[in-house]
């Protein structure tokens, strides 16, 4: 039975990354500007995040919920300060030439700036209790197959932004310096805006 579990978190991971938000936007800005590479990373730091609150669900870690729930102002403040920040940063990045090679600096930063995004959106939690219980897994699970499906669902998020920078990577071949240029600033005007729709509701 625990092959199931993977299976199920697999699908989950892959469906809740699915939706193209600020840090999709983000990791096909990085493929195009900086290499398939450091799209990954980008990836990765939000797989991460998705395990960490695919783990709350999972291990029904209900304390942890409920303090996130009770931040919620103070959460979704930091969220959307962090967009305006990365928006603004993405908006006036020096045009690169595609076709030089990227150096190893500032892979850390790729992987904790989504990861810290995606942290910063509470309502992650009860999305994947909810869809756990569309799966039939609302009831406690064991420690085994929670850590099964944990693993799923972080393979099945690095899934779909492998396929993500897959597919930018395709359009990075093509892009000149001018191309690259415009991919900045489009890409840090829909961050900015999603860190102000998401102030906004706040008010």
């Amino acid at each position: 039975m625990e092959p199931i579990f993977f299976l199920k978190g697999l699908i989950i991971g892959f469906a809740m990354a699915v939706p193209i938000g600020p840090i999709g936007i983000m990791c096909i800005r990085k493929t195009v500007a900086e290499g398939h590479s450091r799209g990954l990373i980008i990836g990765l730091g939000a797989a991460t995040a998705d395990s960490l609150y695919g783990s709350i669900a999972a291990f029904g870690l209900t304390f942890i919920s409920d303090v996130i729930a009770s931040q919620h102002f103070w959460v979704s403040l930091i969220g959307g300060g962090l967009l305006l920040f990365l928006g603004v940063r993405t908006f006036r990045a020096k045009r690169k030439d595609p076709v030089i090679p990227y150096d190893n600096k500032g892979l850390l930063g790729s992987y904790v700036s989504p990861f810290l995004l995606a942290l910063t959106n509470p309502m992650t939690i009860f999305a994947f209790v909810a869809v756990f219980a569309a799966f039939g897994l609302g009831h406690r699970l064991i420690f085994v197959s929670a850590c099964i499906l944990v693993l799923g669902v972080f393979t099945g998020s690095c899934l779909w932004f492998l396929t993500l920078s897959y597919v930018a990577t395709i359009f990075r071949k093509k892009l000149d310096a001018g191309g690259l240029r415009w991919v900045n600033r489009i890409s840090g005007a829909l961050i900015i805006l999603s860190g102000v729709v998401a102030l906004v509701r706040l008010i």
